[in-house]
């Protein structure tokens, strides 16, 4: 019998310890689902595991785009699925592991993806830098509240993509979103959370050791290497903020400040995203017993 694991939930919630620890337990390999640990470089402020912390469990999907690439779920979906198959293949066990919820779903339903038009996505990408997100998001709440709904209101990008599925199909987004069923690959869905208030401070302080830890020394090397360039990476949480401390718009301080609210932000919608999907089990990442628990469900 063939055993695929997803382990999924907020930020911070210690997803990434939990699957290193699965991985050891069962025999397997972590394929990643957080968008943003797909960006070489982007280490820091995104909390990626080091090699340390890995201790020997290959992973996947990770450190695969230059920060100046944009991030497409499609081609995630091919590449991710390609490393479960050869996991599976090799008799090992995959493990997918992250807090993005599009990504996850890519992986584990049959999402299928309309297409594009390049000058409709131009003329949306050109509004978007002259007015910014703020008038689009409107406009998509208008279109599509449920759509809305799952994305996050600082991402341009994803509410371009949005507005441009809507025109040129005449549908609402939400619309090519899969309803869940039996989950590809037959894999055990594991959700993990904890009380929101101790989660929140534990944002707190994962941010204001990334700042001790130098993400803005980091920020400054990836600016270096086309950050600013990036769709996709120069809006990743932290990051974005340093950037605007950079321009001189408030210091790192504000930055940290700022970065916190919207990670406890980006909490909220992910914890309402997953909660949706019925397949999940959830666990209360304080228990000390979570790897057992985990694992008993797995084996179950």
């Amino acid at each position: 019998m063939t055993l695929s694991v997803a382990v999924v939930g907020p930020t911070a919630t210690g997803k990434s310890d939990l699957g290193v620890a699965l991985a050891e337990r069962l025999g397997g390999e972590v394929v990643n689902a957080d968008a943003m640990q797909l960006y070489r470089g982007m280490d820091i402020g995104t909390a990626k595991v080091t090699m340390d912390e890995r201790r020997g469990i290959p992973h996947h999907q990770l450190d695969v785009l230059d920060v100046r690439e944009t991030a497409s779920v499609a081609a995630y979906q091919r590449h991710a699925r390609a490393a479960v198959e050869d996991i599976l293949a090799r008799g090992r066990v995959p493990i997918l592991v992250g807090g993005s919820g599009l990504y996850v779903q890519a992986v584990v339903d049959e999402l299928d993806f309309p297409g594009t038009d390049a000058a409709l996505r131009a003329r949306l990408e050109s509004e978007l830098d002259t007015v910014g997100v703020a008038p689009l998001y409107a406009r998509l709440r208008v279109l599509d509240p449920v759509a809305a709904e799952s994305i996050l209101p600082t991402n341009g990008r994803r509410v371009v993509r949005a507005l441009e599925v809507i025109e040129l199909t005449g549908r609402p987004f939400s619309a090519t979103m899969p309803k869940p069923g039996p989950a590809r690959y037959g894999m055990v869905m594991v959700g993990i959370d904890r009380d929101a208030a101790a989660l929140d401070e534990r944002v707190d302080l994962r941010v204001e050791r990334m700042f001790a830890g130098g993400l803005a020394e980091e920020v400054r090397e990836l600016e270096n290497q086309g950050l600013r360039e990036g769709r996709t990476a120069s809006r990743a949480l932290g990051y974005q903020q340093v950037l605007t401390a950079f321009d001189g718009d408030y210091d790192l301080d504000a930055a940290a400040a700022e970065t916190a609210r919207a990670t406890r932000r980006f909490v909220r919608r992910q914890r309402s995203w997953f909660r949706r999907d019925k397949r999940l089990t959830w666990l209360d990442a304080a228990r000390p017993d979570l790897v057992d628990a985990a694992a008993a469900l797995v084996e179950r």
